[in-house]
């Protein structure tokens, strides 16, 4: 037995362990990207360095063995910047995106290529629970969404961006046409109430929210019936009022209250408001100011770009989400905070090559039009065009390493500029179904490569080339997915980065 103090802890390991064994003994966690048990540590990534008391250099904690009397740190701010720089390096080299651009693109950041998946499969009950996770009036915003989203499809590099407004409305008109529409869960009553001042889109998204947290709301407006500009700047033709009514109706049956045909002009009744609730909220006009106490919690809204009710909806949509978010933390004490904004890496606009690449795996296929715009899409037309999706967003976003620890490390994709790797999709036939392999995501640890030799891959893989040109491919030339054959399976799950993933 070796013994060893790790964070001012002492343990006792076997001889031969290693230092991220004698760590792990402990408790204490060691982020590691290219190393897996029952494995040979390769001490490729260099994120799971540690420093030993009397050395100069860092080492790998997953390749150095514990010696006794060893004195290690696994927490220091030197060791933070060391990890976050090799992360940035792994990222410099990185060719693909974690969330799809429609979803980057869209000021409620809806999860956009989640939602198209779930239509094409038909599950029209999970894309509402989607939907309704950012967006709360989605039967409106399919009518009147100038669509930002559309705007950056990456499909359109092929032939046409998918037609992601017409896909959300017609799961939203399904879900209120259905026998029993979709009603989010609410938190126990909290016993706060809080005023919203403005029945407009911003004002019934801030209800939405803070009615699922648990707080009871009322909205005042001075118009006879709520909706704001959604009811009295858009022309009827294009947002149908019993659209509208129906949105409005199912906020209404998680126990909102209007107040209507009440105008909050000026400081006296606001005083009142203020008096009489836990918190105000101002969603009239562009202005989204939480008012708690007499203190304020101000956030800013995007400006709107001067063409009126339609491209302003979705983002008071978004604000109001936003100003419920506000109001709930303060209200539980926790002092304004903002949404935590998740990593993304992006390709950008894709190059003529890559777009060839794109083309030979889906193809060119013509966008799907409705045939009646007041009906909008059938199922077998909004299936059909779900299916149009590429697919851009990372199939493994929730579970990659390289994006969990540069989230946590604070890593900036692009510290480090060079000429990335073209970004190139192969699609691979397995036993348990069709694989998509992304080299420009390969790290290069070398897992799959290990895994294929433990599991008797006749062919299996390898690593060619050399320095920043090194590539995990099957030896002779042959595709990789002959050399994938019984082992895909566990090379998937152990892939640390998402470069090979099941496509769905």
């Amino acid at each position: 037995m070796v013994k060893v103090r790790i964070d001012n802890r002492e343990v006792e390991v076997d001889i031969g362990s290693t230092i991220l064994d004698a760590a792990e003994k402990l408790g204490i966690e060691i982020p590691t990207m290219c190393f897996m048990k029952d494995c040979e540590p390769w001490t490729s990534c260099m994120v799971c360095l540690v420093e030993i008391a009397g050395r100069n250099d860092f080492v790998p904690a997953c390749g150095t063995l514990a010696e006794n009397g060893m004195i290690i740190r696994t927490n220091s701010s030197q060791l933070c910047d060391a990890r976050k720089t090799a992360l940035e390096l792994l990222l410099s080299d990185h060719a693909g995106d974690c969330m799809g651009l429609c979803q980057v693109a869209c000021p409620a950041k809806m999860n956009i290529p989640l939602m198209i998946r779930q239509i094409a499969a038909g599950r029209l009950r999970q894309a509402i629970v989607t939907i309704k996770r950012d967006i709360a009036l989605p039967a409106v915003l399919g009518r009147i969404c100038p669509a930002p989203c559309e705007k950056v499809c990456r499909r359109g590099a092929i032939d046409e961006a998918v037609s992601i407004c017409l896909l959300k409305r017609y799961v939203a008109d399904a879900d209120i046409a259905s026998d029993k529409p979709f009603l989010p869960a609410c938190d126990p009553a909290k016993h706060k109430r809080v005023a919203i001042v403005g029945a407009g889109p911003g004002g019934l998204a801030a209800a939405y929210y803070l009615l699922q947290a648990g707080y009871a709301c009322a909205v005042f407006d001075e118009h006879e019936k709520p909706g704001g500009m959604l009811r009295y700047g858009v022309p009827a033709y294009k947002l149908p009022r019993d659209v509208l009514d129906a949105e409005i109706a199912l906020i209404e049956k998680l126990g909102l209250k209007f107040s209507l045909k009440t105008r909050v002009n000026d400081g006296v009744k606001l005083a009142n408001l203020q008096k009489n609730f836990d918190a105000v909220v101002l969603a009239s006009g562009r202005a989204r100011v939480v008012m708690l106490d007499g203190s304020r919690a101000d956030f800013r809204q995007e400006p709107g770009d001067g063409g009126g009710a339609r491209p302003m909806a979705v983002r008071a949509v978004a604000a109001g989400k936003a100003a419920a978010l506000a109001v709930s933390a303060r209200l539980l004490g926790k002092g304004p905070s903002s949404p935590i904004r998740p990593f993304n890496t992006s390709l950008g606009r894709v190059r003529e090559q890559e777009a060839e690449n794109l083309r030979a795996i889906f193809g060119r296929v013509q966008r799907v039009e409705a045939a009646d715009s007041a009906v909008g899409f059938t199922d077998s037309q909004a299936r059909a065009e779900g299916r149009r999706c590429m697919h851009c967003d990372c199939r493994e976003a929730q579970s990659c390493k390289l994006r969990q620890y540069a989230q946590q490390y604070g890593a900036r994709p692009r510290r480090y500029q060079g000429g990335r790797r073209l970004f190139e999709q192969q699609p691979l036939k397995a036993q348990k179904g069709e694989l998509i392999y992304e080299p420009g995501k390969c790290i290069d640890c070398g897992l799959c490569v290990q895994i294929a030799s433990q599991t008797g891959e006749k062919i299996g893989l390898t690593l060619t080339g050399r320095g920043f040109d090194v590539r995990v491919a099957a030896p002779f030339g042959r595709p990789v997915a002959e050399g994938l054959r019984q082992c895909a399976e566990k090379c998937v799950a152990a892939c640390p980065t998402g470069a090979l993933a099941f496509m769905d």
